[in-house]
């Protein structure tokens, strides 16, 4: 399976691509525990149905040690007992985030208030940024059915 356009090869996704890698390292270099990080990429992915995106962090996150119990339930995360309570308030926020359409208030006080019970401002901006940016990423590889699979852990660096 081929994508429909190739990413890499065009100028304009190409450039587009370097400033949202870019806005990825601001999150990258955060206080935002990376864990964290990765699991929020790979429940929006996984909401999002970006095969793509969740091969890649799946991987990624397995590569930087995270087992793999917690990457097989992240998916069922409200009933599992892996995750720290500031992990779940981040996987809230991630899924309130991402299905921003399916509710009328977007992300509910409550989810917010939660997850700033656990993360300090710079780390909650991170945790915004996260979320976004997976979002874009998703939408992205969905749109252009970016095929999934072939990933291998650290292949851009």
């Amino acid at each position: 399976m081929d994508a429909r356009l190739n990413l890499f090869d065009s100028p304009v996704a190409a450039k587009l691509l370097k400033h949202v890698i870019a806005a990825g390292k601001a999150v990258s270099e955060s206080t935002l525990p990376v864990a964290t990080q990765d699991l929020v990429k790979i429940r929006a992915s996984q909401i999002n149905g970006c095969g793509f995106c969740t091969d890649m962090h799946t991987k990624d996150a397995a590569h930087a040690g995270e087992t793999s119990v917690r990457l097989n339930l992240v998916a069922a995360w409200r009933e599992a007992m892996v995750f720290t309570d500031a992990e779940r308030a981040a996987l809230e926020l991630a899924e309130q985030g991402t299905r921003i359409a399916d509710a009328a208030g977007g992300v509910s006080d409550e989810a917010w208030l939660n997850a700033a019970k656990y993360y300090d401002e710079e780390e909650l901006a991170a945790l915004v940024a996260t979320i976004a940016l997976i979002n874009a990423f998703n939408r992205m590889n969905v749109m252009v059915r970016q095929p999934a699979g072939g990933y291998r852990a650290g292949q851009f660096g």
